[in-house]
């Protein structure tokens, strides 16, 4: 399958370095998995080894790093740009969580301190992009929406996988502020708001499942206000 993405992606050349205008290649195989669902739970190993990558991409040199823009879906940004898709998905889901929490969630999220310099962050570190081999983090992949600006977007797995003993792990030893963290819950409760109004009428499953991270998104502002 790689192989054959490979040659469909041939005539790509042409628009890709316009689309990533900086170095890019193809490596070697990985060994390892991904996480799964399956793996979901109290997993402080995970925790730490994430917290630990990303703290020593926080500390590379961000000189140079691409902003955050339409490439990478604003990650990085001002959560001020998601604001019209949040108020929609507000609306769309009265009467199905709380919304009115959710909107001070959102608010709080908007109106907490920028970061204080921006720095590399990764975009996307959810369980498709972590692997993991004998018990640890051995990789995290898909660099796709990198760049150099607010780590808040880094923090979001915290309600959407991690749980228990391991959000604590994350929350612990992630090198952020409580006013990262408050943009966090913005970025999480953004994606899980619009993911779930879209899926409530033919997704349950995934319905359930993003109502389950609103509801951690939820409880944690709570406790932190």
């Amino acid at each position: 399958m790689f192989r054959a993405w490979l040659r469909s992606s041939a005539g790509c050349q042409s628009w890709l370095p316009g689309w990533f205008p900086w170095p890019w290649s193809v490596y070697r195989w990985i060994d390892g998995a991904p996480l799964t669902d399956q793996m979901a739970g109290d997993l402080p190993w995970l925790a730490a080894d994430l917290a630990e990558f990303l703290a020593a991409l926080y500390r590379i040199d961000p000189a140079g790093g691409p902003p955050p823009g339409p490439h990478n879906f604003f990650r990085g940004g001002p959560l001020t740009v998601y604001d019209g898709e949040t108020q929609e998905a507000l609306a769309a889901l009265a009467g199905h969580i709380d919304t009115a929490l959710a909107a001070e969630v959102w608010q709080a999220a908007v109106a907490a301190p920028g970061p204080g310099r921006p720095v590399w962050f990764h975009g996307d570190a959810q369980p498709g992009n972590l692997l993991t081999k004998d018990g640890r983090l051995c990789a995290v992949i898909d660099f796709g929406t990198c760049g150099v600006g607010d780590p808040a977007c880094d923090t979001t797995i915290a309600w959407t996988f991690l749980s228990g003993g391991s959000s604590r792990v994350f929350t612990e030893r992630l090198p952020v502020d409580q006013a990262t963290w408050t943009r966090g819950r913005g970025w999480a409760i953004w994606k899980a708001m619009k993911v779930l109004a879209a899926a409530l009428d033919h997704d349950p499953q995934d319905a359930a499942f993003t109502t389950g991270v609103i509801g951690k998104v939820l409880a944690d502002h709570l406790a932190n206000t």
